[in-house]
């Protein structure tokens, strides 16, 4: 009896990794969505650009 409800636990529990790698999956691209959305914006790209340019000043670029 105690084989069966061992291998009734081991057994239950096989398709729980699946189900959260695919629910981590979707977070992952939601997040990966809005930081698209958030970097995309005019405001985050003229701070990009205002680094990057005063980067190269920096160096002689």
């Amino acid at each position: 009896m105690g084989r069966i409800i061992g291998r009734i636990r081991r057994g239950g529990e096989d398709g729980m990794t699946t189900a959260e790698y695919a629910v981590g999956t979707v977070a992952a691209c939601g997040f990966g969505g809005v930081l698209y959305q958030i970097l995309k914006s005019d405001s985050v790209r003229g701070m990009v650009e205002n680094v990057l340019e005063q980067a190269f000043s920096v160096f002689g670029g």
